[in-house]
């Protein structure tokens, strides 16, 4: 299976920003989230999520971001025929 390209645009005490590029049918590889996230997609359209319980779909609309909590682990797979990226926001310290 073809790799998600991840490209980091900010890492730093408190947050990392990495933009996910994925062409049709490239995934993350299995990973656990270890600091609450939100991601923004730069494209519509749907992901598939492998988890160990099972496979979901996920329907993303470009600008509409989404909040997980840390300890989410899964692989992220490009359920679309065109290429699909999201911006990712890690946080890494509570807020002051």
């Amino acid at each position: 299976m073809t790799a998600a390209v991840p490209t980091v645009q900010i890492d730093n005490e408190r947050v990392r920003v990495t933009e996910w590029r994925f062409v049709p049918g490239a995934a993350t590889g299995w990973h656990r989230h270890a600091h609450d996230y939100v991601v923004v997609p730069l494209t519509t359209g749907r992901l598939r999520l492998e988890a160990a319980d099972g496979t979901a779909f996920s329907e993303l609309t470009t600008g509409i971001a989404y909040f997980r909590p840390a300890g989410v682990e899964h692989d992220v797979i490009n359920a679309n025929d065109y290429p699909f990226a999201f911006v990712e926001i890690e946080f890494k310290t509570p807020r002051p």
